[in-house]
């Protein structure tokens, strides 16, 4: 256990570790952010006007009857009180705009870190989590840290103004007030304790909700063909459920404060009446005094039966910042050595050396894997599912780094390359290729922001597009809606294409670029894709061996293992081969019929999706 002094400490440096760590952000607007601080001194200073004023009004007007001295009090009172208005507004809109400026900035920097992150961040991530955490997070440090911090300030310069006038009316009186003042504040120190736990979990629960709206926009065709309704309106209401258990947890833990505030205040001012009563009978004080004393005490201890819900908004936020500086000093794994190098060009081939790799430590999926690809050579790369062929050539763009061995260009590892060089020179056509909201050019576009309106007629028509974009009546500038959703599968595998095509980079890999196509559509997209792997070094991962029969070499990949490596016509002579096997599983060619070396077209479209990876 810590000891208390130490606990003590540590919570009165959370401020200033917080904002040291903050003001890399609010450095650019330090001057309006000082000046926010700044005009909240005069705000809580002026409370203390009132209660002055009080004593010689008392002193005069109710005690002497005297009517003509004091007349300028009521004039000070509400000029004090319109300037303190105005002010308030000048505070009000600083602080909004500081604080819209600094969660921009946070929204900034955590946007960039998320667009640097590896792969398998992704992979362990909901996107509930990454919205919460990139962007809910940074509106709840920021919005509920400044106006927090507002309030805070007005109370602390105004509670100072205030004890101020305490102790010029009574400083017997104060020194008990501000002992009550002390005691009422004590527990706020374990505020950050009580809600920590409860707030992480609060988290989970809070990123599962948005990932259940995404799940229900991204999947609603599926929850309608499966009638899924109730299933997920029963998920749904668990998680709400679970939201609401939360917040009472929270509630429990923390709602206490405000009550417990409110005793100790109401005993402060039971005490300072008694106590006051006896100094002006005893004539210590003078009935002014006490009034003003009371007035400024009304004014000090008010404020702190709300202070507990306060301090919860303000910790939440200082863990919100916890989060958001857990997320910006996450390492990179995919890091680049010191002094790599641009990629030039790719001039003799692609070598992978005693390749093993592994998602999780001690659960191989790739294993001792040796392959050389030669510069325009066509690699085919077949197997059963889960077998290993794309993580092999997601290594290759370093969306994940090599375990064992290593992934060579032209004899250099990889990895000594810069990572936007190397991936410059590689161009990626996924199975489900995701689109950007947008039009058709602006998609395109991305292979190459700097192409040319010919460039761009000329990926149209290697990726047969021309005649479809000609029959929109936007042409190429039509919007196709979130991840391309108003195009068929086809075409968005062929905008695809085009953007590739654009991308013009050296190294091309089709991962399973037909296998979600029907027969019509595969044999265009396929047609498109002809055309882009020409004069390239081609990686391709396919299911149907109608596609790559005709490939330079065809690699086996089984178990995490290269088992079989050759041309279509060489695995199929092998006897008890594995590619063999395949092959007539998708084909049901009898075992004894000898292999079709006329390089001809498949004899049947396949019936299996045996090797889908």
């Amino acid at each position: 256990m810590p000891r208390p002094d130490i606990k003590k400490a540590v919570l009165a440096n959370q401020f200033v570790v917080n904002y040291r760590r903050m003001w890399p952000f609010v450095r650019p607007i330090w001057l309006p952010a000082l000046l926010s601080v700044l005009i909240t001194i005069p705000i809580g200073s002026l409370d203390a006007a009132i209660a002055l004023f009080l004593k010689p009004y008392t002193d005069v007007v109710v005690v002497g009857k005297d009517m003509s001295s004091p007349w300028y009090i009521p004039v000070l009172i509400v000029s004090f009180t319109t300037v303190q208005g105005l002010l308030n507004f000048l505070s009000a809109y600083a602080s909004t705009w500081v604080g819209g400026r600094l969660t921009m900035s946070l929204k900034k920097r955590l946007y960039s870190k998320l667009l640097l992150l590896e792969p398998a961040f992704f992979d362990s991530s909901t996107s509930g989590e990454i919205i919460f955490r990139f962007n809910g997070d940074a509106d709840l440090a920021c919005a509920g840290l400044i106006s927090n911090l507002k309030s805070f300030l007005t109370r602390i310069f105004s509670s100072i103004a205030l004890i101020g006038v305490l102790f010029y009316n009574s400083w017997q009186l104060s020194i008990m007030a501000v002992i009550i003042l002390f005691i009422a504040v004590a527990p706020l120190a374990k505020v950050k304790h009580l809600l920590k736990s409860l707030v992480s979990k609060n988290v989970v629960s809070v990123t599962a909700i948005n990932t259940t709206y995404n799940e229900t926009f991204a999947g609603n065709k599926t929850i309608t063909a499966y009638n899924l309704q109730e299933y997920q309106r029963t998920r749904f209401f668990d998680i709400l459920e679970n939201v609401f258990q939360l917040s009472l947890a929270m509630t429990r833990r923390t709602a206490w404060l405000s009550p417990f505030m409110h005793v100790v205040v109401s005993i402060g001012l039971g005490l300072a009446v008694a106590l006051g009563s006896w100094l002006i009978v005893n004539g210590t004080i003078s009935s002014g005094n006490f009034v003003s004393f009371i007035t400024a005490l009304l004014m000090l201890y008010t404020p702190l039966k709300s202070v507990g819900n306060n301090a919860v908004a303000v910790q939440n936020s200082f863990l919100a910042i916890e989060r958001i500086f857990d997320i910006l000093d996450r390492p990179l794994t995919l890091q680049e050595r010191e002094g790599a190098e641009e990629l030039r060009s790719v001039r003799s081939g692609i070598t992978f050396e005693k390749v093993g790799f592994s998602y999780q430590p001690g659960r191989p999926v790739l294993r001792d894997i040796n392959l050389d690809v030669k510069v325009g050579e066509t690699l085919a790369l077949v197997g059963n599912s889960g077998g290993g062929k794309s993580t092999l050539v997601s290594l290759l763009p370093r969306f994940y780094d090599v375990t064992e061995g290593a992934v060579r260009i032209d004899g250099r590892d990889i990895r000594d390359y810069t990572l936007q060089s190397l991936r410059a020179h590689i161009a990626v056509v996924f199975q489900d290729n995701f689109l950007f909201a947008g039009t058709i050019r602006e998609n395109i576009l991305l292979g190459n922001p700097d192409a040319t309106d010919e460039d761009i007629a000329r990926a149209l028509d290697c990726a047969y597009l021309t005649d479809f974009v000609s029959s929109l009546p936007d042409g190429i500038n039509t919007e196709i809606g979130e991840r391309g959703i108003l195009l068929s599968g086809g075409q968005k595998q062929r905008v695809a294409i085009a953007r590739a095509f654009l991308k013009n980079a050296p190294i091309v890999v089709l991962d399973e670029a037909t296998s979600a196509l029907d027969n019509k559509s595969e044999r265009v997209v396929q047609q498109a894709i002809d055309n882009l792997m020409r004069d390239k070094t081609v990686f391709v991962i396919a299911h149907r061996l109608s596609t790559v029969r005709n490939a330079d070499r065809i690699a086996v990949i089984s178990e995490g293992r290269l088992a079989e490596l050759g041309a279509h016509d060489e695995l199929m002579n092998l006897p008890d081969g594995l590619y063999r096997r395949l092959y007539e599983m998708q084909f049901k060619t009898p075992a004894a019929l000898p292999a079709d070396t006329s390089g001809g077209h498949a004899p049947s479209e396949p019936s299996s999706d045996s090797t889908q990876d």
